[in-house]
């Protein structure tokens, strides 16, 4: 397809990315932290780290790992929220030559048991809270080595007090008893740094081809899948990003250092991709351990002045909800990024209303190493859609025999470029990728005349009502403009008279909603096959760690006789 998108790009953006200019990610890791040594880093619980300080500890933990006998190229766990901690162990083990495999904390048993097997998993860095899960099923695995960290490990004094209120005041972590066993060693991450301090680490032979993150795919679709992301592709996306966000950080006043949020969670790429950005361009970034917690995190925000502001829509819907959202400053703000999940537009208004910055929607997944696809910086409101394709990447709009639509026509979004992945681990990628090479996203997308793209669903989720596509998404954000509505979800369900109809579940905002309402609603903002039959209100909606509404949850929950027992149908 001709570039006719390019035309859109805002002035002194490249159409194109240059991931040549590094040998791999240890060459661009160590150029950043020659470069900003005496910057402040990251922040978290209101401790700082300067760019020297991570190089040293990431250089510890590197040695460390290449004293314990593991082979090239072995795969390395990481299992904990953000903390300090965090980015050290990361960079550590990539520029020790090894391959990370980022964990959901959250995940059970059987779902860790699953990644660290199916990823080959040899060592982990497990933070105490979730030892419990751990210890389960370690005997299952081919864990050789395992390195528990706390809380307040990289926080001074302050860390102390933080480990003992979280163990023995708030209760918070869970009994375990994980101790070296004949197969594998278990220690503390102080222990690891002090082992490691006086040793060399060695610079690995890896080139940009070879293999740096087995990231998982985060379970909106069932069983995760391992993502083969090489040294190429993170840096490609991090290039992507640097070039598509260079208008906005060529505005930041002549010597001053951005605030980069990283509120999501860093074993998502969206926030490793945050990481990255910002020590490309030397930014501090400050680090959010538990972003369900709203007055803590409102608390922060009121702490330094923030830049740039990456989220996903409940997070923001979250805040402007909370009373003391409103009190704080929003000047610095330059960049607010939304992705991982549609944006609805009354939530895109009320920010841009409340902060006075406009929301920029990018699409991308974890296959392709965050965003593919972005909204100008420069826009000064929100648009719908989810943008134009960034430099070096290529869009094609595709149909179920793979045949790429006319311009307007709707069909499965497709991508092709160096920030996306080598395949899936350990599965026929055949499936997964057109016979040109285009990865087979499973999203439903249109191209404008512009080369803007609007996002439909994703393919699997996407009902049809008496022979008519209906997408959920549309359906929800019409929901979630209703005053009285919190969060929302929509599935379909067997209908004898139109193949499937359309089902709300809806958690109020308001106790006083009624179904009445809800219809009324509909029926003011929705064609009659798009409006739902049935309605179902529950007390929680599923969602993954980002914000994504787990449908396939929802599904399942109807079969098992719905989500919480107060249904209505028309």
């Amino acid at each position: 397809m001709e570039k006719f998108w390019l035309k859109n790009y805002p002035p002194g953006v490249n159409h194109t990315v240059d991931v040549e200019q590094y040998r791999s990610l240890p060459h661009f890791f160590e150029e950043a932290f020659s470069r900003y040594a005496t910057r402040e880093f990251s922040t978290n619980f209101g401790v700082t780290h300067t760019y020297g300080q991570i190089d040293e500890l990431a250089r510890q933990v590197g040695a460390w790992l290449q004293a314990q006998g593991l082979a090239p190229g072995a795969t390395v766990a990481i299992m904990m929220p953000n903390v300090q901690q965090y980015v050290p162990i990361m960079m550590g083990a990539v520029r020790a030559g090894y391959v990370i495999t980022s964990v959901n904390p959250m995940y059970t048993p059987r779902e860790l048991k699953h990644q660290l097997n199916d990823a080959g998993a040899e060592a982990i860095f497990i933070l105490e809270n979730f030892c419990s899960t751990l210890e389960k099923v370690i005997e299952e695995t081919s864990l050789k080595r395992v390195v528990i960290t706390r809380i307040g490990d990289l926080l001074g004094a302050k860390g102390l007090v933080a480990n003992m209120m979280l163990k023995h005041v708030k209760k918070m972590v869970p009994k375990y008893s994980l101790v070296t066993g004949p197969r594998y060693r278990v220690l503390n991450f102080p222990t690891a740094l002090k082992e490691g301090k006086g040793r060399t680490l060695t610079p690995p032979q890896v080139g940009l081809d070879d293999l740096a993150l087995l990231q998982y795919t985060g379970g909106t679709t069932g069983v995760a899948k391992g993502v083969l992301i090489t040294h190429r592709n993170v840096l490609s996306g991090m290039l992507q990003a640097s070039e598509w966000f260079g208008p906005v950080v060529r505005r930041l006043p002549q010597g001053e250092v951005a605030n980069y949020l990283i509120i999501l969670p860093l074993y998502h790429l969206f926030a490793f991709l945050g990481v990255m950005f910002s020590m490309r361009n030397g930014f501090h970034v400050t680090l959010i351990t538990n972003p369900r917690d709203i007055p803590g995190l409102i608390k922060t925000l009121g702490e330094r002045p923030f830049h740039f502001f990456p989220g996903v829509n409940t997070l923001f819907h979250a805040l402007m909800n909370h009373p003391k959202f409103a009190e704080l400053d929003f000047s610095s703000l330059v960049m607010t990024l939304t992705g991982g999940m549609a944006a609805v537009p009354a939530t895109a208004q009320k920010w841009q209303e409340m902060t006075g910055c406009p929301m920029i929607e990018g699409w991308g997944m974890t296959e392709t190493m965050g965003a593919s696809v972005c909204n100008p910086v420069i826009a000064t409101e929100f648009s719908g859609k989810v943008g134009i394709p960034l430099p070096s990447v290529e869009i094609s709009i595709r149909d179920d025999e793979g045949r790429e639509v006319a311009l307007g026509e709707v069909g499965e979004l497709c991508v092709s470029g160096a920030s996306v992945c080598r395949g899936y681990h350990r599965l026929d990628n055949a499936q997964y990728f057109t016979k040109d090479g285009y990865l087979k996203t499973g999203d439903v997308a249109s191209m404008d005349e512009e080369g803007f793209i609007k996002l439909y669903d994703r393919k699997k989720d996407m009902l049809i009502v008496s022979g008519f596509n209906v997408f959920p998404t549309e359906i929800e954000a019409v929901l979630l403009a209703h005053p009285k509505v919190a969060e929302c979800g929509v599935i379909g369900v067997e209908d004898d008279k139109r193949g499937q109809a359309v089902k709300a579940i809806v958690m109020k905002a308001d106790p006083s909603l009624t179904e009445e309402e809800l219809r009324a609603h509909c029926q003011e903002n929705l064609t009659g096959y798009k409006r739902p039959r049935h309605y179902e209100f529950a007390d929680e909606i599923p969602k993954t760690a980002v914000g994504k509404i787990m449908r396939h949850e929802l599904r399942q929950n109807e079969e098992a006789g719905g989500a919480a027992g107060n249904s209505a149908s028309a």
